[in-house]
Formats: C-alpha cells, structure tokens, sequence
C-alpha cells in the first residue's frame, strides 16, 4: 500500500503545470526512494543498526520536506505521504530501540 501511494503522489505532482518547483519537489523524491531502498539492505542484510538509524531519520526528513514540496504543487500530493511518514516514524522508534538494546 505505502509504495502505491507514493506512486500515485509522484504521478499527481509530476502531471502539475508548476514545473520550476517541480523539479526540486523530485529531487527530494528521488533522494527518499534513494534512501527507502537503502533501509532494508542496512538493517536486515548488514545487521547494521547505527547506519541504517541514520539512513532511516535522513528518510524521513526527506519525506517531510517531500510532503511539504508536493503539496505546494498539488495538495493531495502531499497529503498521500502522510501514510508514508507515519510508517517510517513507527520504523524509526524500532530501529532506535533495537540500536539501543543491543549497543
């Protein structure tokens, strides 16, 4: 479901008129992905929670100012990674507690 949203927020705002701020707007939603796709392998695959801490607080970041570009272009944009960000700060609590407990 969060992988369809953000698709559908990326499409929203890629198909908006406002191109001189959509092209910043998906710079930050590259960089988001970037770092999504970077999470799993970080903290599953290299059992490296401290990197993959960092990775997941720059995500979001990344997504909060990506919901605040997108929903300049297009509201709903913005609001369909709401859903995303929640998810990541449930993510980020575990990370962190897991880097905790095991430090």
């Amino acid at each position: 479901m969060s992988y369809a949203l953000i698709g559908q927020a990326g499409i929203l705002a890629w198909s908006s008129r406002v191109a001189a701020t959509r092209y910043r707007a998906f710079g930050i939603y590259a960089v988001q992905l970037l770092l999504n796709a970077l999470w799993s392998p970080l903290f599953f695959g290299y059992h490296s929670r401290g990197l993959a801490l960092l990775n997941i607080v720059a995500q979001w970041v990344a997504i909060a100012l990506n919901i605040g570009a997108f929903y300049r272009i297009k509201p709903a944009a913005g609001l369909l990674l709401v859903p995303c960000i929640l998810w990541v700060s449930f993510a980020l609590i575990f990370n962190g507690a897991i880097w905790l407990l095991n430090r």
